[in-house]
């Protein structure tokens, strides 16, 4: 049924296939800084909002997972396609807009008729009408809009020129729908429509022949050489047929070579890590400085006693361990963004895309896992996107194992200790190998899946992989900073309140009951006094209890009860780690830096049984190999559990990961022991 006047707020789709400048509509008309990405599936949820107040146009705004036809294939493109008919909160739209690249128009007007034959009142935005002029190529949204039967708008993403445009046919069709009433949709007969696809095109290379015309140049129009650029289906020139940008064309042909792209992708993501590790240094200084000054003014100010040990050694110590690693998480994700924007990291999913299909995974794989690197719960959330149930529950399977930013500030400890101060580059490449061997693990262990998939997820190998490689572009600083910004913040959010809490009960269970150990005081400076109270505080604290309990665990390993103290604490985050060690061994040296007390701290502890070392090069390239294995993330396992829809995997992450970390562990440290590495 229509109506005869717009009730409430009318409702506008953007919809587009992937990489045809929808995200940045969404954001020029909203306000809003988005994520702007150059993969497909990377928008899995809805996002609404408002348009801007300054449009004076009182309509709300939905952005949808990006489509290339209204034949649904995935999991995110089922949800596009479902809200375009009638969205579970906000019903079916008054208005569609829809983004088409104009450089691609032979594939992505498939969507734009489909939508229009199925009733949709459609507003069609021409975006990268750049790459087309560099070809001296214009299409004529005139001609376009005639055959097509409704509003084209061309808009630059980058300036936002055009915008205007959009705004007065939005008015005047929300007006139109005001006037005449909301259109009525019909369901689109998608049997009928698979068998009709020929015809389609057929339609869309007769609008093609009508719309693409050439840009006068100095000395005339040469007709025949802008003919052979045009974008045409059945170009008798073969290699005319839907031809990218040149530019791109030059660029792939290196970046996607058999051998030398490869070994490029390589290079380029052990820069990053080794950036990370060698840019952040000077910031991290600075941080740790602070939070060591403000550990010294706390017991300058309040003395020595309970309360100063908890705001100094509890609060100041276990979040400024943490803090300390902003500079490299920031880093990581400006690079990150770089990649992304520029195009670059659809190339690495088309790379790897081979190598991944013999381990029972494909191209689309790739976004999940480089997105653990950041984070395991979006990554695993991103997997949404891989169609083959088997294919996606793999995928997830493998997440935990790719290295997220949560365990940088344990990397970044670990290593540190192993570095020479005077050879920091050295730090760079053990974490640019670590990551890859993250990497190499997650696909072994994928591997061995696939290889036993009949008697773990039963289900017939139906996959397949389309991915639409976007052209380079130079990214938008603006959009990588907000979502740099945006992705630190999350990461603080989400860790420091853990943090918090777990620093004050850690705080309390080696701090506590013995508040006021007795010990012999002849001849001893203050300074020692006050090592000597800490130590026998923490041998005799609740903490001491706890892990004596799982020290036969431990001792196979080379460690003791205070390692497996802050093993246990990081199954809340992986970050709490560092601060547990800086509580237990007390890091609140007035006269260094924290990090540099803890790492001093490291080097003089001792196993009381033993009286060796407890922190060796193979206890912590033991604890490393942990790290890369274990599963201790209370976050990750419930998403898991959420998006799998039971606890059956989980449940198979946690105890396979854990015990794989431990038998890695004690191979590692006993296997470098045993060559004389002590």
């Amino acid at each position: 049924m229509t109506t005869n006047v717009i009730e409430d707020v009318p409702l506008i789709n953007l919809v587009g296939p992937p990489n045809s400048g929808k995200t940045t509509i969404f954001n020029l008309l909203s306000g809003k800084n988005l994520k702007t990405v150059n993969y497909p599936g990377s928008t899995v949820e809805y996002t609404t909002s408002n348009l801007q107040a300054k449009y004076k146009i009182k309509a709300e705004l939905l952005d949808t997972p990006g489509i290339i036809s209204l034949i649904p294939n995935s999991l995110d493109e089922e949800v596009s396609v479902k809200s375009l008919y009638s969205h579970p909160k906000l019903g079916s739209p008054h208005l569609v807009i829809n983004t088409v690249d104009a450089s691609q128009l032979s594939r992505h007007l498939l969507l734009t008729l489909q939508l229009i034959e199925s009733g949709f009142k459609v507003i069609v935005v021409l975006t990268m009408n750049d790459i087309l002029r560099k070809k001296n190529i214009n299409v004529s949204i005139e001609k376009l809009s005639k055959e097509l039967n409704c509003d084209v708008v061309k808009i630059n993403g980058r300036s936002g020129k055009g915008i205007e445009s959009l705004i007065s046919a939005i008015e005047n069709n929300l007006m139109e729908i005001s006037e005449k009433g909301k259109p009525v949709i019909k369901l689109y007969n998608l049997s009928s429509a698979k068998t009709n696809l020929i015809d389609y095109y057929k339609r869309i290379e007769n609008i093609i022949d009508k719309v693409y015309e050439p840009i006068p140049s100095e000395g005339g129009v040469n007709v025949e050489k802008a003919n052979k650029e045009l974008n045409v289906i059945n170009a008798p020139d073969a290699k005319a047929k839907n031809r990218p940008d040149e530019l791109t064309l030059k660029v792939d042909r290196i970046l996607l070579h058999k051998y030398w792209g490869l070994t490029i992708f390589v290079l380029i993501m052990g820069a990053t890590f080794t950036s990370i590790f060698w840019l952040a240094d000077p910031l991290m200084v600075l941080i740790d400085r602070l939070f060591s000054n403000l550990s010294s003014l706390t017991y300058a100010t309040f003395g020595q006693d309970w309360f100063s040990s908890l705001i100094a050694d509890g609060i100041i110590s276990g979040m400024g361990s943490v803090l300390i690693f902003i500079p490299q998480i920031i880093i990581l994700f400006l690079i990150l963004g770089i990649l992304e924007d520029s195009g670059y990291l659809a190339r690495g999913a088309m790379l790897i895309d081979k190598p991944l299909s013999k381990i029972g995974l494909n191209g689309r794989s790739f976004v999940p896992m480089l997105s653990g690197f950041a984070c395991a719960i979006p990554a695993i959330m991103a997997a949404r996107t891989i169609p083959n149930r088997r294919e996606r529950l793999l995928t997830i399977f493998i997440v935990p194992l790719m290295s997220c930013s949560a365990r940088l500030p344990v990397y970044a400890l670990l290593i540190a200790f192993l570095t020479p101060l005077d050879k920091p580059w050295i730090g760079g490449i053990m974490l640019a190998t670590i990551y890859i061997l993250s990497t190499v693990i997650s696909i072994i262990v994928a591997a061995i899946i696939h290889r036993m998939r009949k008697k773990i997820i039963k289900e017939e190998d139906n996959s397949s992989f389309i991915l639409e490689l976007p052209t380079y572009k130079r990214p938008k600083l603006s959009t990588m900073l907000i979502n740099t910004y945006s992705n630190t913040k999350q990461y603080v959010v989400r860790a420091g309140p853990i943090i918090f809490v777990f620093s004050i009960v850690l705080w309390f269970l080696t701090y506590f009951p013995n508040v006021n150990p007795q010990i012999e005081k002849t001849n001893l400076s203050k300074n020692e006094i006050t090592r000597l109270e800490t130590s026998t505080r923490l041998e005799t604290s609740y903490a001491a209890a706890i892990g004596k309990v799982i020290q036969p665990v431990m001792r196979p390993l080379g460690m003791d009860w205070r390692i497996g103290v802050s093993l246990l604490s990081t199954f809340a985050a992986r970050e709490v780690f560092v601060s547990s060690l800086a509580l237990i061994f007390r890091v609140t040296n007035t006269d260094a830096d924290l990090q540099k007390s803890l790492l001093s701290s490291m080097r003089k502890a001792t196993i009381s049984e033993t009286g060796e070392k407890l922190f060796t090069p193979a206890t912590i390239m033991g604890l490393i190999v942990f790290f890369i294995f274990a599963l201790q993330c209370i976050s990750t396992l419930a998403i898991s559990r959420k998006e799998t829809g039971s606890w059956r995997i989980p449940m198979l992450q946690l105890v396979i990961f854990t015990s794989l970390a431990y038998v890695m562990t004690f191979i590692t440290v006993n296997g470098l022991r045993f060559i004389g590495i002590n």
